[in-house]
């Protein structure tokens, strides 16, 4: 199963968990998954069907552009990262 691994702002709603295993095959079911087992996730993690502005999801360590639709495999890690911007 997947490991997603959950930021710190938003442990209080997995129980102050750290790590959670959840199936799925793209990031949506895992998001959807996740919600089932602590609900309040999704709205952190979604906004209008994609990915919440500020958020950036890194699989197995790379970044990912493909939002929602990314595949997501039984080895891999999720992680959920404030989105870095600015410079020049």
């Amino acid at each position: 199963m997947p490991v997603v691994w959950i930021p710190s702002l938003m442990r209080s709603l997995t129980g102050n968990q750290g790590q959670i295993e959840v199936d799925g095959d793209t990031l949506r079911q895992v998001v959807e998954n996740l919600e089932v087992k602590h609900p309040g996730i999704r709205n952190r993690v979604i906004e209008d069907d994609r990915i919440r502005p500020g958020l950036a999801v890194s699989v197995n360590g790379e970044v990912t552009n493909e939002g929602l639709r990314t595949r997501i495999a039984a080895t891999d890690e999720v992680h959920f990262v404030a989105a870095i911007g600015g410079g020049s």
